[in-house]
Formats: C-alpha cells, sequence, structure tokens
C-alpha cells in the first residue's frame, strides 16, 4: 500500500464550550422536572390518604343517620332526609 502523503486531521477530544452548556442545560432541565415529578407524586399519596380519612368520616356519619334517622339519604344541599316512600316515616 502507499503511504498516505497528507497528515489525518486529528480527532477533537472535547466539545465546544457553547455544545457542554446546552448539553448541561437540558439535563439539569430533565433533572429538575424529574424533582417536580417526584414532589407531586408525594402530594398526590398524601391527598389519597387524606381522601380516605375523609371517606371513612363520611361513612362513619352514614352509619350513625341510619341509626338516628333510619335512612342515610341525606339531601346534602338543605339537610332534609329522604325517607323511603313505601315505607313512610321510619321508628
Amino acid at each position: 500500500m502507499a503511504k498516505r502523503k497528507t497528515k489525518k486531521a486529528e480527532k477533537a477530544t472535547n466539545i465546544t464550550k457553547d455544545e457542554l452548556n446546552k448539553v448541561q442545560s437540558v439535563i439539569n432541565n430533565i433533572n429538575r422536572a424529574q424533582l417536580e415529578i417526584g414532589s407531586f407524586e408525594s402530594k398526590k399519596h398524601t391527598l389519597l390518604h387524606h381522601i380516605s380519612s375523609l371517606q371513612d368520616s363520611l361513612t362513619e356519619m352514614q352509619e350513625s343517620f341510619e341509626k338516628n334517622y333510619g335512612t342515610s339519604d341525606i339531601n346534602i344541599k338543605d339537610g332534609t332526609i329522604n325517607y323511603n316512600k313505601e315505607n313512610g316515616q321510619a321508628n
């Protein structure tokens, strides 16, 4: 084989400062977004537990209404007790 007359171009050892800044910025934005997602998920988890607690409270109230009024069918706008029409009012 014949020898090459021109020298090979040297390979770059680093990217440019501008390229480095851009890639660092993108990675930082990804990391911030992932951190924010984690924060949202944590808040979501807390809210789901809170909802569960509120549902338990509602169940207790419904059981109390059932015991006191014979029904837990209550109009939540005005507090009217909706008794079963077939049986009239509860005992």
